[in-house]
């Protein structure tokens, strides 16, 4: 058996492996929980909302049924869910007009008008990339998900609101309604982040189900190609 000559030198020491710590929760000590997290809670947990849950579930599967139409919905050649991209572009056109309004005077008028109109026409597929995702998800994440979809539907009212009154030239109710529309847009926007992050249920490819807990996984996950929810 051989062996290696001494050399009279030691061998350098082996760097300890190291793990990357955990990060910390802001509420590890003791500290309050921020209102807003109570009031994601409550929603999850309100069966008040299950009527309508249940009335919008029809409508989510027959949505999803078809393989094609539900991959494309799913955004399955993305390996990842659509939606949230989507959002950037109503969300984008209407924070773009509200901001003409504040400041830019009333050479902008015009533009806002185009730009309130164009998140209008965006909304639509927006919402329906929404709805086939909220088809996969389970009751208490749903009842989130039609608060969040109420919230939508009002801004998505207010910004049509705004248009039609810009068009018929009462530019001030417009901008009024545009303000009130832009505050459904960021109360509704909380409670989408609050699923997507929080809840982490957008759906993914099946080389990402990892990121899932195995009992969250719906949906087709047999190929590497497949996109699961």
């Amino acid at each position: 058996m051989m062996t290696a000559p001494e050399t009279g030198t030691t061998p350098p020491p082996t760097p300890p492996t190291t793990t990357r710590p955990a990060t910390p929760s802001p509420h590890s000590a003791g500290a309050p929980r921020p209102p807003l997290v109570g009031l994601a809670r409550s929603l999850e947990g309100e069966a008040r909302l299950d009527g309508a849950v249940d009335a919008l579930r029809p409508v989510a599967d027959a949505l999803v049924a078809d393989d094609a139409r539900r991959d494309l919905l799913l955004g399955r050649q993305l390996g990842h869910a659509v939606h949230p991209l989507l959002t950037d572009a109503p969300i984008g056109a209407w924070a773009s007009a509200v901001l003409l309004d504040l400041v830019g005077g009333e050479e902008s008028r015009a533009a806002a008008q185009r730009l309130v109109g164009i998140g209008v026409l965006a909304a639509v597929p927006t919402a329906v990339t929404g709805l086939a995702e909220w088809a996969h998800l389970g009751r208490r994440d749903a009842r989130v998900g039609v608060a969040h979809a109420a919230g939508n539907s009002l801004a998505l009212g207010l910004f049509a609101a705004s248009w039609l009154a810009r068009r018929r030239g009462r530019h001030a109710s417009g901008v009024v309604l545009g303000l009130a529309g832009a505050g459904a847009v960021g109360a509704s926007g909380f409670l989408g982040a609050h699923l997507a992050v929080a809840r982490n249920v957008s759906s993914r490819d099946a080389a990402f189900a990892e990121s899932l807990p195995p009992d969250q996984r719906v949906g087709r996950d047999r190929a590497g190609d497949a996109v699961v929810a």
